[in-house]
């Protein structure tokens, strides 16, 4: 095998460290609280623009339990920027989340929620769903189960190296084995566009670039971020004992192998309830971890929240800069998070290179 190179060797001694100092509950909740104002300030401005303005007034009343008939404004708020901008929060929120997790399961800065394959499993059925021209909700049924046996399949052929509760580190197998998995569910994407009949196509390919035009229930996806949430916070400081490495963690006490199965299964549903509702959206799990580590540091006790807010503020905003730079046309909402997430990613390397 060959030796590490420089780059490699600093990006892993960066994973690697523990925080040098704990992050102060005062400097967390500052973090968390402006980071809200954004998700709110962005949440406000996806209500009230589009092809048809929407003022402060209208959209307050509309957020209001209605009172007769409503009016024209309310109906596009509710039926349509209201379930649009929680979809988009609830998609960039998992992102952000299973990217963050993943990257502390890997102890590589390069992971990303797509990188096991769950999101190939799930654009494959969808797309088979698509061609059969089966209803919406039956394509998001269809992602979802594709995204579960995905989930199952990794989970499957690495369970010796993932299970097996030893000290040596499972994470090249991990690793090697969803990048294997991705790429058969990239093949098996390919097959399905050749074979696609045209009049479908176009829907085909705006949901495999991410898309959230036609996401009218976000509930699902939002619930799926309270449950990963709920089991990850408590255990964020058992991630940065983790970040050690798997002998130093069990050393230390830390349940390794079972906190392992369940960071590799909350990143998973993380991916899963994302694709399902949105589509592949890209760069989002990649690089808004990454500004966090470099803006505030590695604890897991502020960054796994603070990838969450980051990761909806960032989506939110994409989808609100799709509906509009070419209104009245809509662009895919993937396509704006990868020609922005494209000059960031390749601008922190640079900087941290330079530092």
């Amino acid at each position: 095998m060959r030796s590490m190179s420089r780059d490699e060797s600093h990006a892993a001694s960066a994973m690697h460290a523990l925080p040098r100092r704990s992050m102060s509950a005062r400097r967390a909740c500052a973090i968390w609280g402006v980071l809200a104002a954004a998700a709110l300030a962005v949440f406000a401005a996806s209500l009230a623009t589009g092809s048809v303005s929407v003022t402060f007034a209208q959209m307050c009343a509309a957020l209001m339990p209605a009172h007769g008939a409503p009016d024209m404004a309310t109906e596009i708020v509710r039926t349509l920027r209201l379930p649009r901008a929680l979809s988009g929060f609830a998609c960039g929120a998992l992102l952000a989340l299973g990217g963050a997790l993943l990257q502390v399961l890997l102890r590589n800065p390069l992971a990303e929620p797509y990188v096991l394959g769950v999101s190939g499993g799930a654009a494959a059925f969808a797309l088979v769903a698509m061609i059969a021209g089966v209803t919406w909700w039956g394509v998001q049924a269809s992602a979802c189960a594709g995204a579960l046996v995905s989930i199952l399949l990794v989970l499957g052929l690495a369970r010796r190296e993932l299970w097996r509760g030893e000290p040596q580190d499972s994470s090249p197998r991990l690793l090697l084995t969803g990048a294997v998995t991705a790429a058969g569910w990239g093949a098996l994407i390919t097959l399905l566009l050749t074979l696609a009949p045209d009049t479908r196509l176009r829907g085909m390919l705006f949901w495999l670039t991410g898309d959230l035009n036609g996401a009218g229930m976000p509930w699902p996806a939002l619930a799926a971020l309270g449950v990963v949430l709920a089991c990850i916070v408590p255990a964020a400081p058992m991630l940065n004992v983790l970040l050690r490495g798997d002998a130093a963690a069990q050393a230390l006490g830390v349940p390794v192998l079972r906190l392992r199965v369940g960071i590799y299964l909350a990143a998973s549903l993380a991916a899963a309830a994302a694709v399902t509702t949105g589509g592949t959206i890209g760069f989002v799990g990649l690089v808004v971890p990454h500004m966090l580590r470099l803006a505030f540091g590695n604890d897991q006790r502020m960054l796994v929240p603070a990838a969450a807010l980051a990761g909806g503020v960032a989506v939110m905003g994409a989808d609100l800069v799709a509906r509009t730079v070419a209104a009245p046309a809509q662009l895919p909402v993937g396509v704006v998070t990868a020609l922005a997430g494209v000059p960031v990613f390749l601008w922190m390397l640079l900087a941290r290179r330079t530092r």
